[in-house]
């Protein structure tokens, strides 16, 4: 559970380090919309909108209000800081368990979103454990993330270490560092290091494809 605390952290000290109106890897969204939703994703019933549809404009309402209410740097630090903090009372992400699942994933990559935005940025050292407990929460979901794929996937990781996320006829190797198939497999393709073992067709077909989790 330690790793959840930890990249909470992570992520609210890279967002408070950029400001409010910086760039993210989110289409549309500056660092304040990406605190808002994280805000709403754990303590709104709104939150049902990231799957549900019709709640999605309602949601999608309520983040551009925060987001527009966060424009100065102190209501944006105070956002940030209500995220820092965790899930409120009645939040099902209060349920350690809950929590471990969604959100271990999640904070890697918003972490990533922030900082790859920039013109110049370096993958961060990862404790090995930390990358352990990634890798098997990335095993655990490939298959929904590669759900769309046309070709099978096979994660590589650079220690040789693979796992079969899609059986297919023809399968494309990803090969990188955790973090890197982390990226990769929620639609970040363009800022994942990465390389590609596979018939060229095939490779083309994955190269393109959006995660179903964005």
């Amino acid at each position: 559970m330690r790793y959840v605390d930890t990249s909470r952290e992570a992520l609210a000290d890279v967002l408070v380090s950029v400001g409010p109106d910086a760039d993210t890897l989110c289409e549309g969204w500056t660092s304040r919309h990406l605190a808002a939703h994280l805000l709403l994703r754990e303590n709104s019933a709104l939150s049902a909108g990231l799957v549900v549809p019709f709640l999605r404009a309602p949601l999608e309402s309520k983040l551009e209000e925060l987001a527009a209410r966060a424009r100065d740097l102190p209501s944006y630090l105070d956002l940030v800081n209500q995220f820092r903090a965790g899930p409120t009372r009645f939040s099902p992400f209060r349920i350690r368990r809950v929590e471990r699942a969604a959100n271990l994933l999640e904070y890697f990559v918003h972490t990533e979103d922030v900082r790859r935005a920039r013109s110049r940025w370096a993958p961060r050292h990862l404790d090995e454990d930390y990358v352990e407990a990634l890798w098997e929460d990335l095993k655990q979901r490939s298959k929904l993330l590669y759900a769309k794929s046309p070709v099978g996937v096979i994660l590589v990781r650079r220690d040789g270490v693979r796992f079969v996320a899609k059986k297919g006829k023809e399968s494309v190797a990803i090969t990188g560092h955790v973090g890197e198939l982390i990226m990769h497999s929620h639609g970040r393709q363009e800022h994942a290091l990465v390389t590609f073992e596979g018939n060229p067709e095939a490779i083309k077909k994955l190269t393109h494809l959006e995660s179903p989790l964005g």
